[in-house]
């Protein structure tokens, strides 16, 4: 089994910091950044269960908040500010580039609700910043039509049969140019609640990134130091 190092991150996102936590290993098969759309205990949340899949199936991972806690308490408007949290994600990426011991990895993207705009519209402005991406529901049609149409990384939508915009998710799915693949999860709605159904979630992702992301040779002899 994958030996795992748990780090908290503050990550500068401009004005503000992103709290996030990367369980990284030397042998990790790939980096899954997963955006977190609130505030929260990054070692207990549904996406840190969710990341504990994917760390089960070889995977680093590396949560981050797109809110900060004023702007959850105080500004909860924030949250359905995709450009806004699209630049964040961006500056993310920006942050990753200087990673020694994670630039190598190639790099998957997980993200969900108001969320999943977001990382469409960091993705229109650096469609080569991740190999691959998994849109767990959410809302990704509140990015734009130009932006979804931008995407270039193999996509993967993963939703909740039950989901009451599925309908408004499918057309922001056909409008993807990109290799893009829909899998549905009965029985469940876009949060996925069910029991079991987050980790069948996290399984369809988990396969969509073996398939996607190809770590190359000359990675396991990248500097092994501790990302700053």
């Amino acid at each position: 089994m994958m030996k795992l190092r748990q780090t908290p991150l503050s990550i500068a996102a401009g004005p503000i910091w992103l709290e996030a936590l990367l369980a990284h290993s030397p042998d990790a098969e790939g980096l899954i950044l997963i955006a977190q759309n609130s505030v929260g205990n990054h070692r207990e949340s549904r996406e840190a269960h969710f990341a504990k899949r994917l760390q089960d199936a070889g995977f680093a991972t590396l949560i981050f908040d797109l809110l900060t806690h004023y702007e959850e308490t105080r500004d909860p408007d924030t949250r359905y500010n995709s450009p806004l949290l699209g630049q964040r994600i961006n500056l993310l990426f920006e942050w990753l580039r200087h990673q020694p011991p994670l630039v190598a990895l190639p790099i998957g993207l997980v993200a969900s609700g108001t969320g999943s705009a977001a990382a469409v519209r960091a993705l229109s402005k650096e469609p080569m910043a991740v190999d691959a991406l998994v849109l767990r529901g959410g809302r990704p049609g509140l990015a734009g039509i130009s932006p979804l149409r931008q995407i270039v990384c193999p996509t993967r939508f993963v939703v909740g049969e039950k989901d009451t915009g599925l309908q408004a998710v499918r057309q922001a799915f056909d409008l993807l140019t990109c290799t893009k693949d829909w899998r549905s999860i009965a029985g469940t709605d876009e949060d996925f609640r069910e029991p079991g159904a987050l980790d069948e979630a996290a399984t369809k992702a988990a396969d969509w990134f073996h398939h996607h992301l190809i770590r190359q040779p000359a990675a396991a002899d990248a500097d092994k130091a501790e990302p700053s």
